[in-house]
């Protein structure tokens, strides 16, 4: 029988992290299931610069408005994005009168910083080997 501890998504480690860091633990099945999913949602320029522009704004949040025109997409086409982008839990949003607000979602991109973040001395080790 194994002896490593399992660790459940939802609740954190001593590093604040809810999952394995990409060089301290292999994922299992579900963990690598759900970072999938947000890592599917950014793999796309449109998405990957709308939440750049969302988590940047001053203020902490930016109208559906002042995004649409930073792109030559037409607005049905950047709902769309928006929407995925929520659907991945990496945004949220708000209607205001005929406006929507939107959002970044720190704890998720917390999530997503600890899973790619690698100690100092895995990336010294890295590169030394290459």
């Amino acid at each position: 029988m194994s002896k490593q501890e399992l660790v459940v998504l939802g609740q954190t480690d001593e590093s604040g992290a809810c999952c394995p860091g990409l060089a301290t633990a292999p994922l299992d099945e579900d963990q690598a299931a759900e970072l999938a999913k947000l890592f599917k949602a950014l793999g796309d320029p449109v998405r990957l610069r709308l939440l750049s522009m969302i988590a940047s704004r001053a203020g902490g949040e930016v109208c559906v408005c002042d995004l649409t025109p930073a792109f030559d997409l037409s607005q049905p086409t950047i709902s769309h994005h928006l929407k995925l982008l929520r659907q991945a839990g990496l945004i949220d949003c708000e209607r205001r009168g005929t406006w929507v607000y939107y959002w970044a979602l720190p704890a998720t991109l917390d999530r997503l910083a600890a899973f790619l973040k690698t100690s100092t001395s895995t990336s010294q080790t890295a590169e030394a080997t290459a």
